[in-house]
């Protein structure tokens, strides 16, 4: 048997996958070095980078040691579930500023009518 034709028997856990969107969800620590950073990638919506902070806050990343430090695969330093924590709620109180500017403008639309 030729040992090149051998399929791996433990296949990496996060494959890089030729999807970007994808891969940016499944291993975050290959495209962003801190939370923030998905916070101000402006070519994600607001879904998309939950999705990214709520995967990259799962246990599935928690320091077996240390279970307040979040280290995905492929990172080079840990990141404190806190840190996630704080992005995400930047996300909530930009999308809630959002909602009420977007509620404001309604209002005055419907009053000059």
């Amino acid at each position: 048997m030729n040992r090149q034709d051998v399929s791996p028997i433990i296949p990496s856990l996060v494959p890089e996958t030729c999807d970007l969107a994808l891969d940016r969800l499944l291993s975050p620590a290959r495209h962003f070095k801190h939370p923030d950073e998905v916070v101000k990638d402006d070519t994600l919506d607001l879904q998309e980078k939950r999705a990214i902070l709520s995967s990259w806050a799962s246990d599935a990343c928690a320091v077996e040691s240390v279970p307040a430090l979040r280290l995905p695969p492929g990172s080079d330093l840990p990141v404190s579930f806190d840190q996630i924590m704080n992005a995400l709620c930047q996300l909530d109180a930009a999308a809630a500023q959002s909602t009420r500017t977007s509620n404001r403008r309604q209002i005055i639309d419907r009053l000059d009518a």
